[in-house]
């Protein structure tokens, strides 16, 4: 059976009135009401979010560095790649230079820009966009105020222990990772 092609406008959702509840520092929320396809009224919530970069920070010994830092919405520390939000006016590459200085405390010679996705599409819109930077040295900026980091290096061999075993829950983190994986040719552990 061929496979049905969908025009944008028999799956596009019309906003019929936008409702800003928040507007904060790193994001805004609004509870929008649409017109779906159907015909019918719907709400639907949506978090602005302004976009960020991530860097999964290899080592020349085959190393990954990741921050470990308390996340007050869980409630718990997490191993994360390094990365933060794209302040305005500044490009994804900047961006990615700046955090591995302030997190890390290292720059990188060689920084590939993996791709991008959506953190979390259903109700989110932030763009996150994801590097793997390799060819460290030494080059430090000061952390954000509110941030307290440390970095963690981990052996790319017990990255799918650390999977299994739910170390890594971070959704950015587990992704940067599991490409890596992939790229390595390392099979997860099952």
């Amino acid at each position: 059976m061929p496979e049905e092609k969908l025009s944008k406008s028999n799956i596009e959702e019309v906003c019929v009135k936008e409702n800003k509840i928040f507007d904060g520092k790193i994001l805004s929320v609004r509870c929008d009401e649409v017109l779906v396809p159907s015909g019918h009224h719907a709400t639907r919530e949506v978090v602005e979010h302004k976009p960020a970069v991530g860097m999964l920070v290899l080592t020349d010994d085959k190393h990954v560095l990741l921050v470990k830092q308390y996340r007050y919405a869980v409630h718990e520390e997490t191993l994360e790649v390094c990365a933060g939000l794209i302040e305005p006016g500044e490009d994804p590459d900047s961006a990615a230079e700046r955090e591995m200085q302030e997190e890390l405390n290292v720059k990188a010679r060689n920084l590939y820009r993996i791709g991008e996705f959506y953190a979390s599409p259903g109700f989110c819109t932030e763009l996150f966009t994801l590097y793997l930077a390799s060819g460290l040295e030494k080059s430090a900026l000061p952390q954000d105020e509110d941030e307290n980091v440390s970095v963690c290096e981990i052996d790319l061999r017990e990255i799918p222990k650390m999977i299994r075993e739910g170390k890594i829950r971070d959704s950015k983190t587990f992704a940067a990772l599991s490409w890596l994986m992939a790229k390595e040719g390392i099979a997860p552990e099952l």
